[in-house]
């Protein structure tokens, strides 16, 4: 069974850091473009970072990029979102998601439309 659970998200004032966490299941032990969109209430879906299960391939949002950082721990079959200098800006709720596939400069555009994804954690930042 395909399941990917998100934990880590909460409140933290501007400037602060929390580290999003996304356990995935062990289909995914094959090659996967895994990562993290967010969605606030009023916008639209806007992707965040992905990475290559394959070889830690990395891309960013030009929003997030120098301040997130995703990362893979193979052992503990876990998905990290780091994020640090938090704003009210990136309040939204963040979802895990993969796909089969290597991740491309496309895939933050299609990462909200992945078929796998988890239920969501939301972030709030307060200034």
């Amino acid at each position: 069974q395909v399941q990917l659970v998100e934990s880590g998200g909460g409140s933290v004032q501007a400037g602060g850091s929390l580290t999003l966490s996304c356990a995935y299941s062990m289909v995914f032990y094959s090659n996967h473009c895994m990562g993290w969109f967010r969605q606030a209430p009023g916008k639209e879906r806007e992707g965040v970072s992905c990475i290559t299960w394959r070889d830690g391939g990395t891309y960013y949002g030009d929003s997030v990029k120098g301040r997130f950082t995703i990362s893979i721990d193979y052992h503990k079959n876990t998905l990290y979102l780091q994020m640090t200098s938090l704003s009210p800006e990136d309040t939204a709720m963040y979802y895990c998601a993969a796909q089969p596939g290597d991740c491309f400069s496309g895939s933050l555009t299609r990462i909200k439309e992945y078929p796998y994804r988890g239920q969501g954690t939301q972030v709030t930042v307060s200034s």
